[in-house]
C-alpha cells in the first residue's frame, strides 16, 4: 500500500509542469516567511522583546504596510512609489544585463583557457581567486573614477562593476564543466581525428552547459547587486541604488518605503534568475540528450 501510494504521488508530481511546481514552492516559502515575520511581531510585542530586533512598526512594519506603501505617492503630490521603482528597475536591470553578458563572456573565456592550458591555470588561478577577496565597496569608487577619466558613461562604469561580480562563478564552473565529459568519449573523438576545437564545441561545451547555467543563475543575482552598489559612488540617480540610499536615510520615519524598495529589488533579481532558468530548460534539455548519446556510443 505504501509503495502504491508513493508511486501514485510520484506520477502525479511528474505530471505537474516544472514552472508550476517552482511557483507553488515560491508562494509557500514566501507565505511561511511572512507568517514568521508577523508571528515574531505579535509574540515580541506581547512579551516585550527588544532583542535581537525590536518588533515595533518602525523597525519591523507589517508586511501589508510595506505593500500598501508601494501604491502611495513617494512624495506629496508625486508619482506612485511602485511606478518610480519600476522605472528605476529598468535602468538597474540594463546595467546588470550588460555587466552579466560581459562578465559571462570573460568568465567563459577564462574557463576555456584554463582547460586548454594547465600552465595558465597554475599561473593565473590564484589571481582569479584573489580578485574576489577585494571588497566590492572598495573597487566601485575606483572604477567610477577611472571610467570618468576615460569619458565612459556612468551606466557603463556601473556595468563594469556588475561584470566584476559575474565572471568568477562562470569561470570556475566552466572549467569544471569542460572537464566533466567521460574520458572515453574524448578519446573516441580523437580517434576520429577531431580537432581540439571540435572536441571543445561538440563535446565539452554541451557537457558543461548544466555547470555554466548554474553559475549564470548565481551571477544573475550578483550582477544586480553589483549594479546597485555601483550606482552609489557613480551618483547615478535613475537606478534602484539611489532609491535605497534615499529611503535608508529616512528609515526612522519612512521605513515601509525602504522595505517596499527592497521587495521590488528582490523581485528584479528573481525575474532575472527566472529568465536564465527558462533558457536553461530550453537549451540544456536538448544538448544533454546529445551528450548522453555520444557518451553511450563511446561506452558501447
Amino acid at each position: 500500500m505504501v509503495d502504491a501510494a508513493e508511486h501514485a504521488w510520484t506520477e502525479t508530481h511528474s505530471r505537474i509542469p516544472r514552472w508550476v511546481r517552482s511557483t507553488l514552492w515560491f508562494v509557500a516559502i514566501s507565505g511561511a516567511l511572512i507568517a514568521c515575520w508577523e508571528l515574531y511581531k505579535v509574540v515580541g510585542t506581547g512579551l516585550g522583546i527588544v532583542r535581537p530586533v525590536r518588533p515595533d512598526n518602525v523597525t519591523m512594519p507589517h508586511v501589508w504596510d510595506m505593500i500598501a506603501e508601494l501604491f502611495q505617492p513617494a512624495r506629496r503630490g508625486g508619482e506612485m512609489l511602485l511606478w518610480i521603482l519600476l522605472k528605476s528597475s529598468f535602468w538597474t536591470l540594463r546595467e546588470a544585463i550588460l555587466g552579466f553578458v560581459f562578465g559571462g563572456v570573460v568568465g567563459f573565456g577564462i574557463g576555456v583557457l584554463f582547460e586548454r592550458s594547465r600552465l595558465a591555470e597554475r599561473a593565473f588561478m590564484p589571481y582569479v581567486v584573489a580578485s574576489q577577496t577585494v571588497p566590492i565597496l572598495a573597487i566601485a569608487p575606483m572604477v567610477v573614477v577611472w571610467g570618468g577619466q576615460l569619458a565612459f558613461p556612468q551606466w557603463l562604469s556601473v556595468a563594469v562593476i556588475a561584470a566584476y561580480l559575474t565572471f568568477f562563478p562562470v569561470a570556475i564552473n566552466t572549467l569544471r564543466g569542460l572537464r566533466s565529459p567521460n574520458p572515453t568519449a574524448v578519446e573516441l573523438m580523437r580517434s576520429y581525428a577531431a580537432t581540439p576545437n571540435e572536441i571543445l564545441w561538440k563535446l565539452r561545451v554541451p557537457a558543461a552547459l548544466p555547470y555554466i547555467f548554474t553559475a549564470l543563475k548565481v551571477s544573475a543575482t550578483a550582477s544586480v547587486i553589483g549594479a546597485i552598489i555601483g550606482e552609489l559612488p557613480a551618483g547615478f540617480g535613475d537606478g534602484l541604488g539611489r532609491n535605497l540610499l534615499n529611503f535608508s536615510q529616512a528609515f526612522a520615519v519612512q521605513s515601509p518605503k525602504l522595505y517596499g524598495t527592497v521587495i521590488v529589488t528582490s523581485l528584479v533579481g528573481i525575474f532575472f534568475v527566472g529568465v536564465i532558468s527558462f533558457a536553461e530548460h530550453r537549451i540544456v534539455g536538448v544538448t544533454g540528450r546529445r551528450v548522453a548519446d555520444a557518451e553511450g556510443e563511446a561506452a558501447g
